[in-house]
């Protein structure tokens, strides 16, 4: 696994030698999802990615960070946009060689579990969920958040039915009263509530550690042999994100995000409303890439060994983390 070092003097220059270089690809693909509206879909509607990186993109959307994990391991994929960490340290601790090279977004309340409201239960009374039947997708941001506030309740996972199901299904299913609970984000997450309450608030769930944001993540192999390629689209990103973060450029933007996402205005602007997109400069702070995704992704994978979910974790995540591209793009 290569591991993360800090650009030095000389490793900076090296750095801006090789942005001059071509690429060696003529095209790559690139994994998001849709219902998910990010303000890189701007860019990516009007072919900046393209016309800044000189490639063809394939623009591929999937239902889960687990499939785009699959899809990378295979050569199928160059980049993933918006991969939960759950699903990412699911890979590397499994000894998947892909790295971590940007925060995509953060979303505490656009993450989370429903309970029918039938069932009438809330966080006072949440050890009733002990025997019920749970729709999760398995090795996601949902998976690690239902994991986490099951055992701040003191519920028995053992007990209950897990059954492994991609959000949109887990809202069909839930809509149609087959499952007590079921977890999610986006716009399934929507189509849940319409049927049943939270038991945690985003706000709620952050107090107790239980962050949720996705990266960009690439394999490592790609990252080393294309990190100008690779700089170039996260600079095209951060371009994106700067633009939407300054509040003057909503209307001009919004209606192209949410066409992009397959959303109407209203849903996309729900969404996106819920989402937080750290500057470049802020990702690189400790808070982040700087060593607090390292250590929440080490406790996400703890979390997971104890479950069950995964046989082990590694001893850090710091090499499943690479800040240069990112870098490199600020600079």
């Amino acid at each position: 696994m290569i591991k993360k070092y800090l650009l030095s003097t000389a490793c900076a220059a090296a750095a801006a030698i090789s942005a001059t270089q071509a690429s060696a690809l003529d095209e790559i693909t690139v994994a998001y999802f849709l219902e998910w509206p990010m303000p890189f879909q701007f860019a990516k509607a009007n072919g900046t990615y393209e016309e800044e990186m000189g490639v063809k993109i394939n623009w591929v959307s999937f239902d889960t960070g687990t499939a785009m994990s699959a899809a990378m391991a295979s050569g199928d994929v160059q980049i993933a946009v918006s991969q939960g960490v759950p699903p990412f340290v699911v890979a590397t601790s499994a000894g998947q060689d892909i790295q971590t090279v940007d925060v995509a977004v953060s979303y505490s309340d656009n993450d989370n579990c429903v309970v029918a409201e039938a069932l009438e239960i809330d966080k006072e009374n949440a050890g009733e969920l002990n025997g019920k039947k749970v729709g999760v997708p398995i090795g996601t941001a949902a998976h690690y958040g239902f994991l986490s506030q099951m055992a701040h309740f003191g519920v028995d996972i053992g007990s209950m039915e897990i059954v492994d199901m991609a959000p949109a299904d887990g809202a069909a299913a839930f809509a149609q009263g087959n499952l007590d609970m079921v977890c999610g984000w986006g716009g399934a997450l929507r189509r849940m509530v319409e049927h049943g309450n939270v038991l945690l608030t985003g706000a709620e769930k952050e107090e107790l550690g239980i962050l949720v944001f996705d990266v960009t993540s690439a394999p490592a192999g790609f990252i080393a042999d294309e990190s100008a390629l690779l700089s170039k689209f996260l600079k095209v990103t951060a371009d994106a994100n700067a633009m939407w973060n300054s509040g003057d450029h909503k209307d001009d933007m919004l209606p192209v995000i949410a066409k992009d996402a397959g959303m109407d205005l209203a849903d996309a602007e729900a969404t996106i409303a819920t989402f937080s997109f750290p500057s470049a400069e802020e990702q690189l702070s400790e808070k982040w890439l700087g060593g607090g995704a390292q250590s929440f992704m080490k406790g996400v994978a703890d979390v997971f060994v104890n479950a069950g979910s995964i046989e082990a974790a590694l001893d850090s995540y710091d090499g499943a983390v690479n800040s240069d591209p990112l870098e490199a793009a600020l600079n």
